[in-house]
């Protein structure tokens, strides 16, 4: 039985990366990451709430015309649906379902009757400048 001569050759000698470049090459990508991560989520987070208040302007928008064509407010959102001033009812961002919005009433001494007078976020929690989502 014939036996190789050992290859004489650095490139052959040494074939993987040691523990210590492994170990390095982890933290540099760790250090990385825990300065992205915060920044990401805070951005995700303002996000949210630009939509929020997008929708919430969108929704009043509608409430207002509505109640300015037909003399009085809309019985809900969904009637707004139907009656072609919104396409559908928003996703609250912040919940992540369409049936959280607060529907608020006329103020007593508004001469229009109906239901909806104002939309709020259903939302727990505060947003990005520390006001709750539920009194935007």
């Amino acid at each position: 039985m014939m036996r190789r001569p050992p290859s004489t050759h650095l490139g052959h000698a040494r074939r993987g990366f040691t523990l210590i470049e492994l170990i390095v090459v982890m933290a540099i990508i760790a250090l990385l990451a825990s300065i992205v991560a915060p920044r990401y989520y805070r951005s995700v987070d303002n996000a949210r709430d630009a939509s929020l208040r997008t929708s919430l302007n969108v929704m009043r928008d509608a409430i207002d015309k509505f109640s300015a064509d037909k003399d009085r407010y809309p019985e809900s959102i969904d009637e707004l649906v139907t009656m072609g001033y919104l396409r559908q009812v928003p996703v609250d961002p912040v919940t992540g379902v369409p049936h959280s919005w607060q529907m608020l009433p006329p103020p007593p001494n508004s001469l229009l009757k109906g239901v909806v007078a104002d939309v709020r976020s259903g939302a727990a929690g505060k947003g990005q400048d520390g006001t709750p989502y539920n009194s935007w």
